[in-house]
């Protein structure tokens, strides 16, 4: 996410409307993973982190809430962060994340076992996939379109949030701990 910040604060109804001019205001400070806190749940107008597969994997660093809001995460080194998670600071600042939508490619097959045999050929190039009955979803890339296109496989594009596997290590996408030698 960008660290540049808008001019203005959020519009009236926006999660944070309501806030001081963004220009003049300190990033919010989030050191502490909440887990599902159904109280944070309760909070009326939470500020929302939208991020990316990717994003969600990096726990430290500048980010900006849906509505523009400066935020700095400081959370202590762990897994990836999950959509729906909240996060804390101090003076009880509650920030809900989400997945941000992305650019991804939806590869199905009308034979089970030709997405089964990608869904191989993908795992053994360490891409994150998303699973679904039926179908596979992978950030858009167009070698792998053209790959998958070669094998007969029914592909469209898809902007949508991105919820790949965490993988055989739970580390999340590119997350491995094995040799390649």
């Amino acid at each position: 996410m960008s660290s540049a910040l808008p001019s203005a604060s959020s519009p009236a109804g926006s999660p944070d409307a309501g806030a001081p001019a963004l220009e003049a205001q300190e990033p919010l400070l989030l050191e502490q993973r909440l887990g599902r806190d159904p109280q944070a749940a309760a909070a009326a107008a939470p500020l929302l982190l939208p991020l990316t597969a990717h994003e969600r994997t990096s726990l430290r660093g500048r980010r900006s809430s849906a509505s523009g809001r400066a935020l700095l995460l400081q959370l202590p080194r762990g897994a990836a962060l999950e959509p729906g998670e909240w996060l804390g600071g101090p003076g009880g600042v509650r920030v809900r994340v989400e997945a941000a939508p992305e650019s991804l490619l939806r590869v199905r097959a009308a034979d089970p076992l030709a997405l089964l045999q990608a869904a191989y050929h993908l795992g053994n190039r360490h891409v994150a996939l998303e699973l679904h009955p039926g179908e596979l979803r992978l950030l858009q890339d167009s070698v792998l379109a053209e790959l998958l296109r070669q094998r007969g496989l029914e592909l469209d594009a898809l902007h949508a949030p991105f919820q790949p596997e965490a993988g055989a290590y739970g580390g999340g996408p590119h997350q491995h701990h094995h040799s390649h030698a």
